[in-house]
């Protein structure tokens, strides 16, 4: 791009004259060609970029956010979420017309991360011998054989042509003209058809014995030394090739008669034994492909699936193919140590629970949080940028103040939203003087009044209406490990809290079914009012021990409301860790 730059001012000289146009043209077709042919165009692996598994607001909005400011620094990115998105935020991101990032089920690695063999296969049309000199240069011992279109159709061993080369039919030829030309280093002498099938014979009689003897058809290929009465015999038989061997001569009139009965010729300086054995090995490989088909995997498959099946099967060998069946190239057992890894960069989260299934094969680049320090690792050094502040957006302006990018409107708005949606518009004790400074500059960005439209954006999320009792546990449910025990905790915002005190049995019900199924200590569901500006508990039963000692209580009772209490990072789970750990 630099050189196109100097080239288009150096040399424009005013936009109404003709080299102006003309230059403006070719600077456009120019910019064009060199955004196709970038690392984009290359088709660069994607770096994603996400929040927890239960996406909230300032999860999604900071995915969105943090993507384009990395594209803008020029990086490759995409925003993507681990579920579906709750109410609120949906409200948000129609608000600023903002379309949903794409669902990201799992970053555990696939065989298209794996250094396989790519583009290692075989038309059903190249001869055996070709095979067999494609796997000497490419070290392989295995080779897919794909039809025109690459549909794949089976695979070769060197098992496969040792047997060939044993035992296979020395009689009889199905292959092309060009397949015999190459196999036997031969030259065209005369050529009609491009396909050649048909019987061996070598005229390894007397020409009078073999004149007497021998009927000779279309259906036969004859191998022949400068035997000129065998010659013309074949030719006027109409004979499917003629080979002549030792860099046998042909007659100018034998000649004209192959020319009129349609006489295949070709000409090899081998002797007759030599072609012999080298004529079979011109057959099309696809007459010696096993019946049965062999075991393929599908490009997306899951290294961790392939090694099993691999390990029941002992072969060394895969055909990998795509969704359409179509060849892509070989898998060796002694391919699968080196792999590209997914790339990922994580927001508003970093406990291996909460992320994305598969996150331990992923290679984590950054990591932009505002919780306490989790349970994740990495192999190498990170970017891991972790402020006590309110919301992971207010990071994130800080990011862009920083690498003075300008935040565009609609990416305030996300960004604002997630402010107030973390500190529910500042009045949850986790909201810093920077959580309010911030949201009052993406304010202005976003030229929304703060008050006004986090309120509208509150009352969208907090119904309940059409909502399963399954859905409001987990709307926002995290699991957190505390002294090898995972407990799961959900929270969901309401204004009115009756709806769900109706039928607080039921809850507690499902919460005790929900901590045995899944092996939870202990379940429990935090229903904040944002009017009230304070939080209901409803538990599963061993809960309740432990939150008579978190909250020094004396007897707590299932919708026991919490004043003042409405952020789980920092009013309820240290407590709760402190009080299993105590």
């Amino acid at each position: 791009m630099y050189f196109v730059s100097i080239f288009y001012f150096e040399w424009y000289d005013g936009k109404n004259s003709i080299k102006g146009r003309l230059l403006d043209g070719l600077f456009l077709f120019l910019l064009f060609y060199d955004i196709m042919t970038s690392e984009k165009g290359e088709n660069m692996k994607n770096i994603y970029i996400f929040g927890h598994k239960k996406p909230d607001t300032d999860s999604v909005t900071a995915s969105i956010a943090l993507s384009y400011l990395k594209n803008q620094l020029g990086m490759h990115t995409e925003p993507r979420v681990l579920g579906q998105i709750n109410p609120e935020t949906k409200f948000v991101l129609s608000y600023f017309k903002v379309k949903e990032p794409g669902y990201l089920n799992d970053v555990k690695l696939q065989l298209k991360d794996i250094h396989y063999h790519k583009g290692y296969f075989l038309k059903d049309t190249n001869s055996i011998y070709d095979s067999y000199l494609y796997m000497s240069e490419k070290g392989i011992t295995g080779l897919p054989i794909v039809k025109e279109n690459r549909k794949f159709c089976g695979l070769i061993t060197i098992k496969h042509l040792a047997n060939e080369f044993i035992k296979g039919d020395f009689t009889s030829l199905d292959t092309s003209y060009q397949n015999i030309l190459n196999v036997l280093e031969g030259q065209e002498v005369l050529k009609f058809d491009s396909e050649i099938k048909g019987e061996l014979l070598v005229a390894s009689y007397r020409s009078t014995t073999f004149l007497d003897n021998i009927i000779l058809n279309s259906n036969m290929i004859l191998i022949v030394g400068d035997r000129h009465s065998i010659i013309e015999y074949a030719v006027k038989s109409g004979v499917k090739l003629i080979i002549l061997v030792g860099e046998g001569k042909i007659k100018p009139e034998h000649l004209q008669m192959a020319q009129e009965n349609h006489v295949n010729i070709i000409q090899t300086a081998h002797d007759t034994l030599y072609t012999v054995k080298l004529l079979s090995l011109s057959n099309y490989i696809r007459t010696i492909l096993p019946k049965s088909r062999p075991i393929s995997f599908d490009q997306n498959d899951y290294l961790d699936d392939f090694i099993e099946v691999s390990q029941k099967l002992r072969h060394t060998n895969y055909p990998v193919l795509n969704k359409n069946k179509e060849c892509l190239g070989l898998l060796r057992n002694s391919d699968i140590h080196e792999k590209d890894r997914k790339q990922v960069i994580l927001v508003d989260h970093n406990e291996k629970n909460q992320s994305v299934d598969g996150i331990e094969e992923a290679e984590i680049l950054e990591i932009i949080d505002h919780h306490n320090l989790g349970s994740l690792t990495t192999n190498n050094p990170i970017n891991f940028r972790n402020m006590a502040v309110g919301s992971t957006n207010t990071i994130l302006y800080r990011l862009y103040v920083e690498n003075q990018i300008k935040i565009p409107k609609e990416i305030a708005g996300l960004m604002l939203s997630g402010i107030l949606s973390d500190t529910l518009i500042f009045q949850s004790p986790t909201t810093t003087e920077l959580d309010r400074q911030t949201a009052k500059e993406l304010a202005n960005i976003a030229s929304v009044s703060i008050y006004d439209y986090g309120m509208e954006m509150l009352k969208a999320g907090t119904s309940l209406k059409g909502k399963t009792k399954e859905e409001i546990l987990y709307n926002d449910f995290k699991i957190f490990s505390v002294e090898d025990k995972n407990i799961g905790v959900g929270q969901i915002f309401t204004m009115n809290f009756e709806e769900i005190r109706k039928d607080l049995n039921s809850y507690v019900d499902l919460l005790n079914q929900v901590a045995v199924a899944n092996d939870y200590y202990f379940v429990t569901l935090f229903v904040t009012d944002v009017i009230k500006n304070g939080s209901y508990v409803i538990y599963s039963d061993r809960a309740k021990s432990v939150l008579e000692r978190a909250y020094m209580l004396e007897n707590i009772e299932q919708g026991h409301y919490f004043e003042n209490i409405v952020s789980r990072k920092k009013q309820i789970i240290p407590y709760i860790m402190d009080a299993l750990t105590r």
